[in-house]
């Protein structure tokens, strides 16, 4: 079972590497980009597991170590 975790930091929290991206983008003539946000993927190969046991230790990684959910949030697929 694979998984991809993806991280992305709260709206509420400002993004100043986003906004460098987006600014960045503006001077490119890329003027429609309204907002850029950035993220982490992170690729898990969690072996022979099912469904449920995976999405049990995903939620149990990313709220211990791969998101700081104070400012972060994540979401998962499995793959």
């Amino acid at each position: 079972m694979k998984a991809k975790v993806y991280v992305t930091l709260k709206k509420s929290i400002a993004d100043p590497q986003g906004n460098a991206i987006q600014n960045a983008l503006r001077k490119l003539g890329y003027t429609n980009v309204e907002e850029v946000w950035i993220g982490k993927l992170i690729e898990l190969d969690l072996g022979d597991i099912t469904a449920d046991e995976a999405q049990a230790q995903l939620v149990k990684m990313c709220e211990g170590l791969l998101a700081n959910t104070v400012i972060e949030e994540y979401k998962y697929e499995l793959c």
